[in-house]
């Protein structure tokens, strides 16, 4: 997979994650939130994020 140079990512339990370095592989991410009003960034979430099995 080739990474996105556009988007880092350090979850490397991500099917989308490039594997050889801290990027995603995606073109685009959609972040989202589990708040209803986050204030701070352990607030966000990456809704693109698909388990590695």
């Amino acid at each position: 997979m080739s990474k996105n140079a556009c988007i880092q990512c350090s979850i490397k339990e991500c099917k989308h994650h490039c594997g050889t370095e801290d990027y995603c592989t995606l073109n685009q991410i959609k972040v989202g939130t589990h708040e209803n009003h986050p204030t701070k960034i352990e607030c966000t979430d990456c809704e693109s994020f698909v388990f590695r099995a």
